[in-house]
């Protein structure tokens, strides 16, 4: 084993500080949580919104499976265009018990007609813009729910948009999205479609909808139903179920909802097109993983961040992690160096796979690499300048951008000492932009883990259809300097944040686990799934025990910026090993809430049961039978 040391003077410092160290961490498996484990025999459904995982509950009260239970939560979320509505885009993981395989479902929309490097240029921007028409890629998330219902559910179109039609005919709105329309008022209003829809109370002092408002939307209602008409009139000329389910997708995508999608996009300035919906598919793929002491974990490949926590896996796989202590300085430093190694990797080298040129992702999945990398670590002080490795010859190849790696990551390095108050809260919350995650299991043993996301406040609406679309374009870069992979170019997916998780074990699901949060988000599902193997902590603990936050890596929205030695911490770390780690060149920020928000099911085969953990801050929620 690998058992990584400080110099002397340091793990000195950590002997003094042990006592103050164990006094002050969290109790580990202690079962004090604030919010109780979920149990279940039959069904789980577990979602960012209690309302979404309502949503689920009564689909499986209705005898559907949990693909039919995912897509009717997805549905219902969408509606509420907190962190994501219609326009934007789906990834998952599904396990199906029938063939014992984990699939993924690569729902992400493609950059439309038009969007060029040289088209953005030409517009004095560094990379896509934020918001607006001209941030949105495809529509995603009805391709993705109708291709997952269509090949893995039992139900109908009909019955798995029920809630979310309900809801779209009026529910009461929650007071976290009131809120964040109201605080993002003025840029919808530059959205004509977004400000009929979004601000009812036009010249008034408060021009949101108030917590516990009836929120309708007429538009979005008449676009779920014209789906739904698609496929009774196809059931009823005889098709089957599934084919019914696609006669939705045409519509969508080729029909009359395109038509107005279209038309409401370009007549804002958007690029998107017929031939562009019409061209966009979504992929049912194999998954990537690895291993970690026998479990086997699946992501999502380099379309999504999805293989960085399976490369920081492959690090740690060998560090006696146990005996460092849970958040002790040397746990803290050595997971902070390994997440940046992998994120410097995801930086240069991931991309979507479907366009040239080939990602090295057997390299960079490859055990040895992980050891070489490894090799690099500095013990002692964080290392500012991490920058990608080269796996090409771990899979047989010679790199063909040596060149570009030596000049890696000289732009768009922030100082964090020297940010306003201002300049740091937005930097945050862009790096931590939109995003859900969806997780539903039954007892028949499908599975799914989904993060769905795009066309968050404040969303930009395409016509009359009530469709917020996507802010995704802004993933992409200019210059294949920054990432050769990931150059924006029409029909290719950007390289998301978005990362389902699920985990088996001697051949059965273990873990199925995800969480919102931009680039925050492996970084969160690494601590969570070490908490678990390594620590012992049942689900819930899991999910709320301190985590810590890197930023010494490119913000995948705005203007991709890199803080190096940023360290975000819980306030339960006590000041003395805070300061350990200013000493080692961090500098360290602490919150009281640093873990996520994440969602989990843990499958106990001992007792045939499903523990869930939700989220303990935000509207995370989950309801199981």
């Amino acid at each position: 084993m690998i058992h990584l040391k400080l110099s002397r003077f340091f793990s000195l410092k950590i002997l003094l500080l042990l006592v103050v160290f164990i006094l002050g961490s969290i109790s580990i498996g202690s079962g004090r949580t604030e919010k109780p484990v979920l149990h279940g025999k039959h069904w789980m459904a577990i979602t960012g919104k209690p309302l979404g995982a309502t949503a689920g509950a009564k689909i499986f009260d209705r005898g559907g499976n949990a693909v039919d239970a995912a897509c009717a939560m997805l549905a219902a979320t969408s509606t509420m265009y907190d962190v994501l509505s219609w326009g934007g885009e789906t990834q998952a993981l599904i396990y199906n018990p029938k063939t014992k395989k984990v699939y993924g479902i690569n729902a992400l929309g493609a950059a439309p007609t038009g969007a060029t490097p040289e088209f953005f240029k030409e517009k004095d921007l560094k990379y896509p813009p934020r918001y607006g028409p001209l941030a949105a890629v495809t529509p995603g998330t009805p391709g993705g729910l109708l291709v997952m219902l269509a090949e893995y559910g039992t139900k109908s179109l009909k019955e798995v948009l029920e809630p979310a039609m309900e809801m779209a005919e009026g529910y009461p709105m929650e007071e976290q999205l009131s809120n964040s329309i109201e605080q993002n008022k003025e840029r919808i209003k530059e959205w004509p479609y977004s400000k009929e829809i979004l601000l009812p109370h036009l010249g008034e002092e408060r021009e949101a909808p108030h917590p516990g408002e009836i929120f309708s939307q007429p538009d979005l209602l008449v676009t779920l139903k014209k789906m739904v008409e698609a496929e009774q009139l196809a059931l009823e000329e005889g098709q089957t179920r599934k084919d019914a389910i696609y006669a939705a997708y045409k519509r969508f995508y080729e029909g009359d909802i395109a038509e107005e999608f279209v038309r409401g996009c370009q007549e804002q300035g958007g690029l998107i097109t017929m031939e562009d919906l019409a061209n966009w598919k979504v992929y049912i793929e194999e998954p990537v993983k690895t291993t970690y002491k026998g479990i086997e974990v699946y992501k999502l490949t380099s379309w999504v961040q999805g293989p960085v926590l399976l490369q920081m896996l492959n690090m740690l796989e060998d560090i006696d992690l146990k005996s460092m202590e849970f958040n002790s300085v040397n746990y803290i430093h050595t997971l902070y160096q390994v997440m940046n190694m992998a994120f410097a990797d995801r930086d240069f080298y991931y991309g979507d796979p479907y366009y040239p040129p080939e990602e090295p992702i057997k390299g960079l999945l490859s055990k040895e690499y992980a050891k070489a990398r490894l090799q690099t670590l500095n013990n002692n002080i964080n290392d500012p300048d991490v920058k990608p490795g080269d796996p090409y010859p771990f899979e047989g190849r010679t790199n063909p951008y040596l060149d570009l790696l030596e000049n890696w990551k000289k732009e768009n390095i922030k100082d964090s000492r020297k940010m306003n108050p201002l300049e740091r809260l937005e930097y945050e919350e862009s790096f931590t932009a939109g995003t859900t995650s969806i997780q539903a299991a039954d007892e028949e043993g499908w599975v799914v883990s989904i993060t769905p996301s795009g066309g968050w406040i404040p969303a930009c609406i395409a016509g009359k259809t009530g469709v917020g679309m996507s802010q995704r374009m802004q993933s992409f870069v200019l210059d294949e300097s920054e990432n050769p992979f990931n150059v924006v170019e029409p029909g290719k997916r950007p390289r998301a944040t978005l990362t389902p998780s699920l985990a088996l074990k001697d051949g059965r699901p273990y873990l199925s686990f995800a969480v919102q949060g931009g680039d925050t988000q492996d970084q969160n599902l690494l601590q969570f799934f070490l908490n678990m193997v390594e620590f012992g902590m049942n689900v819930q603990e899991a999910c709320e025990a301190p985590n810590i936050v890197t930023y010494q890596l490119k913000n995948s929205f705005g203007q991709h910026e890199i803080v190096p030695g940023r360290l975000r911490v819980n306030e339960v770390v006590p000041q003395k090993i805070r300061d350990l780690l200013a000493d080692m060149g961090y500098d360290v920020d602490a919150r009281k809430y640093t873990s996520g928000p994440i969602n989990a099911i843990f499958f106990d085969w001992k007792h045939k049961s499903f523990w869930g953990g939700s989220s303990n801050y935000g509207e995370d929620y989950g309801i199981a039978w």
